[in-house]
Parts: structure tokens; C-alpha cells; sequence
């Protein structure tokens, strides 16, 4: 193989970080051309030898000291040697971009309840220390960019984003609902607990953003359903939503009752008294219904249409029942008299 006389290292993207010059026979007398944002790093035996600078270099034993004693390069002539020579490209890169790639499990502090999301953002770096990023990260590869730093540390990055926000949530009392109005606050706390890793490996982080923070839609979907459900019962519970949602399907099964009117609970919901199951009859759930309702427990209310029309009225206002059917059902009544 032909000794090299010029080397070189012009990238045709500005995504590349570190790139290896493809061969190693050198000459003493060599010239080494270093772009600005460049250094130019000479391995020897996978040791770090001696780094250039931006600018022009002819390869002399003066400018490779390290090498030299590595080596045993003679003085003058035109002496080959055998080294690898890495360029790294120490410009800013801002537009990494990075993504939880499952969603993050949380417990929401405001309703009390679990909850996953998805972040998303993008970050910059920029190399510090070439030794250390060939040392730690390169090995046996012959180039690097940025995508490739972007998979090394991602696993990273989203394990310090579950740690922040789940503590950032806990601490600060924040709900998931309105977490992107701390977006900012949450980013800085992010950067300050991955930057000692990147550092390690010898890169800078320069920026960190978080553009958003999502809830997948079946989440959404789940979590209104459960919601409407606390609301609807607000009246009576003041649990949190996990409890109020089984208070709900206490009263969807009522509901279903009224479908038999052969007696009993069904023959009270099918007089009109709908929702109001169970006050009549002393049921602790009635009970409960009565007093929230001021409701006389010893009036009988299957056969007085007064009393039915102003259990109704106070269902109405409590809530319970929606105006349709308050209007349905107090036609019922009327047009039974």
C-alpha cells in the first residue's frame, strides 16, 4: 500500500461526529489539513497518541511527540509509520431528536389516578474531549454521527424523563392535564441529570427541550368515562374517581331494575322514582339518598303521585337525573292519574 501524502477530511453532511481516515500508512512529511470545528486524533496500538488542531499540519517527530515515543520515529527523512487518524467534528448538533418509546406510567396527584404518556423533544450536543469519546464509545467503528449518539444515550434519556416526572408530579402537586404548562422547568431538571453521563463520554449537552408531553388517546377515553362518572355523583361522593366509578355501576344495575316490574325495587323505579331505588325500601344506599335528599323514609311514595312528582323534583336538582328524563317521567306520572 501507497504511503499517504495529504489527509484529509471534508464531510458531506454536518451530521457526521467522528470519522476514520481509511488508511494508516503515513509518512513522516505527510500533510494533515484540519477544518475549523475539527480536531484531528492519531491512534496508536487503541491508544490515543497526539491531537491536532484546525489547520495545516506537515507531520514532523515536533508536532507528534506522543507518537513519536510510541512509535520510535527517527529524525528527518521521510519515515513511514503505521496510525489510525480520527477527525472529529466538535460543531453544535441542536435538532436531536428523542421519544419515550413506550408510554411512562404515573398516578395523577389531582384525581388520584394512573395514568401513562408519551414525551417527546429534542436536545444538542457537542464534543468537549476527543480522547474520551474515542476511548469510551468508538472502538472498533469506523465512523460515528449523530443518530448513533442519539441510540447510545436514549435509554438514558428516558430513564431520567420517568424520573423526573414522576417526582416532579409527586412533589410539586402537578396534574398530568397540565403538565405542559411546566414543560420548561421539567426540561432543565432533565438536562441537569443526564448531563453527568454524556460528560463522561466526553460530550456537552447544550440544549434540552421537551416539545410535548401526550396521553394516547384510549387513555383519554378511559379516563373521561371514569370522570363523567364522579361527576354525575358528585352529590353523594366525594371519594376519589376510582371509588365513585363503583358508586356508578351501583346505580346502572338499579337502573336495569326497573326493566321488571314485577315487584320490589322494580315496581318502585317503574312508578317514576327512577334513580331513587332503594329509598323506600331502607337499603343502606337509599338511606343514604333519603338524607342527602331531605327524603321522609316513612312516606310512601308508590302510590302518592305528589310524592312521586317531588322525589322527582329533587332527583332533578341533585343531579341525578337528566331534564329528558325528568320530563319523560313526570308525564308518566301525571298521565297515570
Amino acid at each position: 500500500m501507497s504511503l499517504i501524502d495529504r489527509v484529509k477530511f471534508d464531510s458531506p453532511k454536518d451530521e457526521v461526529l467522528i470519522w476514520k481516515f481509511p488508511s494508516e500508512e503515513l509518512r513522516i512529511g505527510s500533510q494533515v489539513i484540519v477544518n475549523q470545528s475539527q480536531e484531528a486524533v492519531f491512534v496508536r496500538g487503541g491508544r490515543v497518541a497526539d491531537v491536532l488542531g484546525p489547520g495545516t499540519h506537515t507531520l514532523t517527530t515536533a508536532n507528534l511527540p506522543l507518537l513519536n515515543h510510541l512509535v520510535d520515529l527517527p529524525f528527518g527523512g521521510e519515515t513511514p509509520f503505521s496510525a489510525e487518524v480520527w477527525f472529529v467534528n466538535k460543531t453544535v448538533k441542536r435538532d436531536l431528536r428523542w421519544g419515550t418509546q413506550t408510554p411512562i406510567p404515573l398516578i395523577d396527584p389531582e384525581y388520584g389516578y394512573p395514568i401513562s404518556v408519551r414525551a417527546y423533544g429534542y436536545f444538542g450536543v457537542r464534543v468537549l474531549n476527543s480522547r474520551l469519546l474515542l476511548t469510551e464509545i468508538v472502538g472498533s467503528l469506523t465512523g460515528i454521527n449523530s443518530e448513533k449518539v442519539v441510540d447510545y444515550f436514549i435509554g438514558e434519556i428516558q430513564q431520567k424523563i420517568s424520573t423526573v416526572l414522576a417526582s416532579s408530579i409527586g412533589s410539586q402537586n402537578i396534574s398530568i392535564f397540565r403538565i405542559n404548562a411546566s414543560l420548561t422547568d421539567l426540561a432543565q431538571a432533565i438536562k441537569n441529570e443526564i448531563c453527568p453521563e454524556f460528560s463522561r463520554f466526553g460530550i456537552e449537552i447544550t440544549n434540552f427541550n421537551i416539545e410535548r408531553v401526550s396521553i394516547p388517546e384510549t387513555e383519554i377515553a378511559k379516563f373521561q368515562e371514569v370522570l363523567g362518572s364522579r361527576m354525575e355523583i358528585d352529590q353523594i361522593s366525594k371519594s376519589k374517581v376510582g371509588t365513585a366509578y363503583t358508586t356508578k355501576r351501583t346505580f346502572d344495575t338499579l337502573e336495569k331494575a326497573a326493566e321488571n316490574e314485577s315487584g320490589g325495587v322494580g315496581a318502585l323505579l317503574a312508578g317514576g322514582v327512577g334513580l331513587g331505588a332503594g329509598l323506600g325500601a331502607g337499603a343502606p344506599l337509599g338511606q343514604k339518598l333519603g338524607q342527602i335528599l331531605n327524603i321522609d323514609p316513612s312516606i310512601d311514595i308508590t302510590n302518592d303521585p305528589i310524592a312521586k312528582l317531588n322525589m322527582l323534583k329533587r332527583l332533578l336538582d341533585a343531579h341525578l337525573i337528566a331534564s329528558e328524563e325528568y320530563e319523560n317521567r313526570r308525564k308518566t306520572i301525571l298521565d297515570a292519574i
